[in-house]
């Protein structure tokens, strides 16, 4: 309860009010990053959507397939991404991938097989897109859950708990100034009172 521990206060309490309306910032920079890859998700999974209804139409012929293993194929065996800095986020974002070499015979396979094996491979890529875009997603909404349980922390937490402290520390120094010159005063009148005293028996002598 000192006028130093005041002056600290108060320095601490301006610099986590400068500090707020950064933290305010960010989780909106996050919210905003969170609905684009909201909507980006939303259509990698209506594109993969498609892509399964479009296979759907002839999945059954699957079983003749003339020894072609389309599954197989149509499997990514390298996915690559890079690393991109979203509202502050290392989040990983879908740059290329590619598929084994498929070698059949053109004629001793029907005709269908190539469209399943590219519609498969689309419906896997548009999976895959809709995999790392959760990914993502789910990032960026782990930071925004950091982000915003800093604002609270320091909303309802270190922002009045400094001017709770404030407080206190006005009122204890207030408090002793005011003993002080109420004692100032009394040692004041005592001191008039002996000087009254000393004159009269210096009179009386």
């Amino acid at each position: 309860m000192t006028w130093t521990e005041l002056r600290q206060q108060r320095n601490a309490l301006t610099r986590f009010e400068l500090y707020l309306p950064t933290l305010h910032l960010k989780q909106q920079q996050l919210q905003a990053a969170i609905l684009k890859v909201l909507n980006e998700h939303r259509e990698l999974k209506q594109a993969a959507d498609g892509s399964e209804e479009k296979l759907s139409t002839y999945r059954a012929a699957f079983n003749d397939t003339a020894g072609v293993n389309v599954a197989a194929l149509s499997e990514p065996e390298a996915v690559k991404t890079v690393t991109a800095n979203i509202a502050g986020v290392k989040a990983p974002v879908f740059e290329s991938a590619s598929f084994p070499q498929a070698t059949y015979s053109l004629f001793g396979t029907p005709p269908w097989v190539d469209q399943a094996l590219s519609d498969q491979r689309e419906l896997n890529m548009n999976l895959l897109k809709v995999e790392i875009a959760a990914q993502k997603l789910a990032l960026l909404q782990a930071e925004l859950k950091k982000v915003m349980q800093r604002v609270n922390l320091f909303e309802k937490v270190i922002i009045p708990e400094a001017q709770e402290n404030i407080r206190r520390i006005r009122i204890a120094l207030a408090d002793r100034m005011t003993a002080a010159v109420a004692r100032a005063k009394i040692a004041k009148e005592k001191l008039q009172e002996r000087e009254r005293g000393d004159t009269l028996g210096a009179g009386s002598v």
